[in-house]
């Protein structure tokens, strides 16, 4: 039995209907108590009454809702759908066709929010690449402006202002490269060459690459006790070469001296390796984690840009291991350091 906030419109209909033909069929028999008029009286009243509430109904009321329905969904009516504004939509009481809009506008609101999002990350995102452009660029110009103006007959100073230069050059080259790597992954354009490979040799080679920075703040990079043991993931290698190279150089620039970097590998379960790379660094604080993966974003602004890099290196990070259909996390504290970790596939057979 419905409530009366759920009625349809012909049991709406029916009972203003009813409420209408049973008072008149009352007096009609009170001027003339003859059943078989009061009757035929009732039923003609109720009947014609009944219709052309219907009518109004449909013809005034759900005709302003099928446009509320077309509008909502914002496309040209199928034959189909059209059927459905024609029979089915007619039976919905005016609660469930409120609470189709609501639904419909809470959708809205959290599309409106997620473009809000989106707009202030691209609005941040521009800026930032603005002034990762115009600070190489602006460097180059100058040096060039100096040299151009004389420098370049003092040999005590150009060699070294090309050398600046070169560097500033390496810089931009670096960020371009960079940006186009995290486009063709988002876009799918860079494929995955999957192949199994022992995931400790991977670490230790790029170990190996990087001990000249590491040496210059005498670093120590190792492999934690117990996780010798050789793990073997399906993985594309030089992508995980690319994510160990930015997660360890990442440790190496904003690491301690005398500090240590550590890598762990764990069995999860019998599809999935854990690997994780670990700092007794500065750390990072926690408003600053949920962020960390984004372009450009950086916790210090002053002292990233010092020690160098795109500010995309942990986004490449991030989009290389999603690509590889897994996930990336950091945990952190501030003077105690940092922990980058991610999933692979185990070997395949």
């Amino acid at each position: 039995m419905p409530t009366s906030k759920n009625y349809s419109p012909q049991q709406l209909a029916a009972l203003t209907a009813l409420g209408l033909s049973v008072p008149m069929a009352l007096g009609i028999f009170f001027l003339k108590p003859v059943w078989d008029i009061v009757l035929v009286s009732f039923i003609v009243i109720f009947l014609g009454s009944y219709g052309l509430i219907v009518y109004t109904l449909q013809t005034f009321i759900y005709r302003k809702i099928k446009l509320i329905y077309k509008f909502i969904y914002q496309t040209k009516a199928s034959k189909k759908e059209e059927f459905y504004y024609k029979n089915i939509l007619p039976q919905k009481s005016i609660d469930e066709v409120r609470e189709d809009v609501e639904t419909w506008a809470e959708q809205r609101k959290e599309e409106i929010e997620l473009l809000q999002q989106n707009e202030a990350f691209r609005k941040e995102f521009l800026q930032n690449l603005s002034h990762e452009l115009k600070t190489p660029i602006f460097a180059i110009q100058g040096y060039v402006d100096t040299l151009l103006n004389g420098a370049l007959e003092k040999p005590e100073v150009n060699k070294k202002f090309l050398q600046s230069t070169s560097r500033n050059i390496d810089r931009l080259v670096n960020l371009v490269d960079d940006l186009d790597a995290i486009s063709k992954l988002e876009s799918g354009e860079q494929l995955l060459l999957k192949d199994n490979f022992i995931i400790q040799d991977l670490v230790k080679e790029v170990y190996e690459s990087l001990s000249f920075k590491a040496d210059e703040k005498q670093i120590k990079c190792s492999i934690k006790k117990g996780c010798e043991l050789p793990l073997s993931v399906y993985a594309d290698k030089e992508k995980i070469r690319q994510v160990f190279i930015n997660l360890v150089d990442n440790a190496i620039k904003y690491g301690k001296q005398y500090g240590t970097i550590e890598a762990s590998f764990y069995k999860v379960d019998g599809a999935r390796v854990l690997v994780e790379i670990s700092d007794d660094g500065a750390g990072i604080s926690e408003e600053h984690l949920h962020r960390i993966f984004e372009r450009f974003y950086r916790t210090d602004m002053a002292r990233s840009r010092k020690v160098g890099g795109s500010g995309l290196g942990l986004a490449i990070c991030k989009h290389i291991i999603e690509a590889h259909g897994q996930s990336i996390h950091v945990r952190s504290k501030i003077d105690v350091g940092s922990t980058f970790g991610f999933t692979l596939q185990s070997k395949k057979d």
